[in-house]
């Protein structure tokens, strides 16, 4: 991170609800039901005199279309990064069944970072990846406000791991299009605040 005066504000939101037309665990796809762009516009709504510059997004057209439909109503452009990408499934995408449920309660619980998805990233990859696009984003936005809509998996490690929570503000779960207000200030990562879809 380069010498910051003032730090930016960089909100963290998840996707809105979408369907998916495959049954297998790729991440890949998923469009944004009808309620899941309404939350997306719902979430513009919310960041109205917010003074939002610029809207950053995963490449995952979830994320695309909830970025695409806040950032028209916020009057911003849109930005994508392969960095913000939901964790990979590795070799377990083309299971039925959830294949980390196990691995991924690991990583939140943060006591197994290392542990690996067979063929896929593990914990401390997926944080480091977050960490990296996520401190570029703040670097070039210092004392500005900007929005990043990426996916629960990636934004839940990414909280636990990289930020310091301030006094009275704790993570909840990131339902579709809640959003975290963190700072990145000479000091790391802070929580500041958190906001629930309305």
């Amino acid at each position: 991170m380069s010498g910051l005066h003032c730090p930016a504000t960089v909100l963290l939101a998840r996707h809105g609800e979408a369907a998916y037309e495959a049954t297998t665990w790729s991440g890949e796809g998923g469009s944004l039901t009808l309620t899941g762009r309404a939350q997306a516009a719902a979430l513009a709504d919310r960041l109205h005199g917010r003074r939002v510059l610029h809207v950053y997004c995963s490449t995952m057209a979830r994320a695309v279309q909830t970025a695409e439909i806040a950032a028209a109503k916020l009057g911003v452009g849109v930005t994508t990064r392969i960095g913000l990408q939901e964790f990979s499934f590795g070799s377990f995408a083309q299971d039925e069944d959830n294949p980390v449920t196990k691995t991924f309660a690991r990583w939140l619980d943060g006591n197994d970072l290392a542990a690996r998805v067979d063929g896929g990233e593990s914990g401390e990859e997926v944080v480091e990846r977050a960490n990296a696009v996520l401190a570029e984003i703040a670097d070039a936005h210092s004392g500005e406000t900007v929005l990043v809509v990426a996916h629960g998996g990636i934004l839940s490690l990414a909280i636990r791991n990289l930020l310091t929570f301030e006094s009275g503000v704790r993570p909840q779960r990131f339902a579709n299009c809640a959003y975290a207000e963190t700072e990145l200030r000479s000091d790391g990562w802070r929580l500041t605040g958190w906001s629930d879809p309305e």
